[in-house]
């Protein structure tokens, strides 16, 4: 059975890792590509004007959360020159999580049972901020999930290797004093190998590399089942 199979089977309902209390009827997916014109209405380099621009589009739609992003071709890197190189096709704008956009301090779950791989406090202009990693072993299957754009509560005291179990509250959404500079949200991406990451894992991708991010990375949905 190839990895990406082996996901989708993990669980024949969606799998919740955020707003334990929230309805999935409450969410709605939200287009943040480079083609969506409605981004062009504002500072996209601001995030005060994304708080704005998502709290509208929910308010818009009777919605909680927002979610979408996995493969996007996304310009809202442009700001930060940690993601930006003169190269375009070295440039990291393809982004390789799940983004569920909702407020701060909402509560951020585990995927699955598994334990604390690693966590740390990603401080570049445009990282994830506070972010954990946790390792799974489901049926003799190894594979990681990230919480990224937490707050920095969500780290303190954390221990490496401290058991998890499904929808276990592991955090909470910072704000953009501490996540990165973004509207609040979690980035939530799978990975197969972490190779030697700590605390961290490359979560946008240049199209020089997109070939084996994407295949280290698969879809989140096979497991959120949120299509």
């Amino acid at each position: 059975m190839d990895f990406k199979t082996f996901l989708f089977e993990l669980s024949q309902t969606p799998v919740r890792v955020i707003a334990p209390t929230v309805d999935f009827s409450q969410y709605v997916p939200i287009d943040l590509s480079k083609d969506n014109k409605a981004l062009k209405d504002f500072d996209t380099s601001c995030s005060q004007s994304w708080s704005a621009y998502i709290n509208q589009y929910l308010q818009d739609r009777n919605k909680s959360i927002a979610f979408g992003g996995y493969l996007e071709t996304r310009s809202i890197y442009t700001r930060s020159t940690y993601f930006e190189t003169k190269n375009t096709l070295e440039s990291r704008n393809i982004h390789l999580g799940v983004d569920l956009w909702c407020a701060a301090e909402t509560p951020v779950l585990a995927a699955f049972d598994g334990v604390v791989h690693s966590f740390q406090d990603n401080t570049n202009h445009g990282d994830y901020g506070p972010t954990i990693v946790l390792k799974h072993c489901i049926k003799g299957v190894m594979f990681y999930t990230l919480y990224g754009h937490l707050s920095k509560s969500s780290i303190k005291g954390l221990c490496k290797n401290t058991p998890v179990s499904k929808e276990q509250v592991v955090g909470y959404l910072g704000d953009a004093t501490v996540n990165g500079d973004y509207a609040p949200h979690l980035h939530f991406q799978i990975i197969k190998n972490m190779a030697n990451y700590e605390g961290d894992y490359p979560g946008v991708s240049s199209q020089k590399n997109l070939d084996f991010y994407r295949s280290n990375c698969p879809d989140p949905n096979l497991v959120l089942k949120l299509k």
